[in-house]
Formats: C-alpha cells, sequence, structure tokens
C-alpha cells in the first residue's frame, strides 16, 4: 500500500495566520513614532527568516535585542523612506487632480515607478532580515545587483506590494497592520526561492 503523505492540519494554517497578523501589530506598535519604522521592519524581517529557517520564531528578549541594535541606522532609513513618500505621494495627488500636466498616462508611469520602487524596498527589507535585521547600506547595493539577474522576482515583489497598499487604503484600517504582516511574509516566501550559486568547479 503507498503511504499518502501527512497533510497539514487546518489549525497549523490558522496559528501561522493568526502569528502573522501578531507580527503585523507588533510592527505597527513599534513604528507609532513613526521614525521607528524601518527598525521595526527590520526585526519583523529577522524574526520571519528565524521562522523559514528554524521552524519556530525568536524569544521577546531576541527581537527586543534586534530592535535596540536597528534604530540608530533604521531612523536614518526611515527618515530617508518617509520623505520619498511625501514626495511621491505629492506627485501622484498632483497628477490624480490635474494640477500637473500629463493627466492618465504620466499618472500610470509614476504609480508603476512607485510599485517597483516599493518592490526593491521590500526585497532590501527581506535582505535586512537574512542579516538579523541589521546591514540597510549593504542590503540594499545586494538588491540593487541582483535585480536585473532576477526580473520576474522584482516584478513579483513589486506586485506584492502594490497589492497590499491598494487593499490597505481599501479595507478598515484596523486591517492594515494585517495586511504588513501578510505582505511580508509573502515577500519572504518569494525570496526563498532565489537559486542557490552552484559552487566552483575549481
Amino acid at each position: 500500500m503507498t503511504a499518502v503523505p501527512a497533510r497539514g492540519d487546518w489549525r497549523d494554517t490558522l496559528r501561522e495566520a493568526t502569528d502573522l497578523a501578531l507580527l503585523g501589530f507588533a510592527v505597527a506598535l513599534a513604528a507609532l513614532p513613526v521614525l521607528t519604522l524601518a527598525p521595526a521592519l527590520a526585526t519583523a524581517s529577522a524574526a520571519l527568516h528565524d521562522r523559514s529557517v528554524t521552524g519556530s520564531w525568536p524569544d521577546a528578549r531576541t527581537s527586543l535585542a534586534r530592535f535596540g541594535r536597528a534604530l540608530p541606522a533604521g531612523l536614518a532609513v526611515s527618515a530617508v523612506a518617509l520623505a520619498a513618500v511625501a514626495l511621491l505621494a505629492a506627485d501622484l495627488l498632483a497628477l490624480a487632480t490635474g494640477r500637473v500636466p500629463g493627466g492618465g498616462p504620466a499618472l500610470a508611469l509614476t504609480a508603476v515607478v512607485v510599485a517597483v520602487l516599493l518592490g526593491y524596498a521590500g526585497l532590501v527589507t527581506v535582505a535586512v532580515g537574512r542579516s538579523g535585521g541589521r546591514g540597510w547600506r549593504t542590503a540594499a547595493r545586494e538588491v540593487a545587483r541582483t535585480c536585473p539577474q532576477r526580473p520576474g522576482v522584482r516584478a513579483a515583489a513589486s506586485g506584492i506590494c502594490a497589492l497590499a497598499v491598494l487593499l490597505g487604503v481599501l479595507v478598515t484600517p484596523v486591517a492594515v497592520p494585517i495586511l504588513g504582516g501578510y505582505a511580508l511574509a509573502a515577500l519572504h516566501a518569494l525570496d526563498a526561492r532565489r537559486p542557490v550559486p552552484a559552487p566552483d568547479p575549481t
């Protein structure tokens, strides 16, 4: 008789969904001062990386230590990211209301640029998570170097982030952190498909 592979119990799926929702709320809580957004994302990304590698979440002490180590560089990253978001949002609003010329084509092009930048930022956050929540500059260079070799991954990451933003606008505000946790998990799952470099035969 052929053995039937075991399937995950529905409770496991529910537990995983609940964990990701709680992760999203933890990020939202840690990001309340606004400039702590990047450290919060870095800590959450590191926790997701641990979960994918070891099968379990890091303890609270480890996550708090990572958050503290991520603060100095993360505050600067948050300031730059929020300034870029404000400029892009103002550009989109001006195009949508007709205050600057360009109309629909310019608005669509700007929206695509925003989606691409969001996908890049998402992959950088995943790379920071692989480094324990630190190394934003190194992660940014790594993703910029590897993205041209993986256009499908970058496009998928942009789609994930754009969909999360769109749903975040449509759903009730209390559900936005849940979307954030799911989106970050989806980015980690996408990144996990990256090819392993072949060993050097020499």
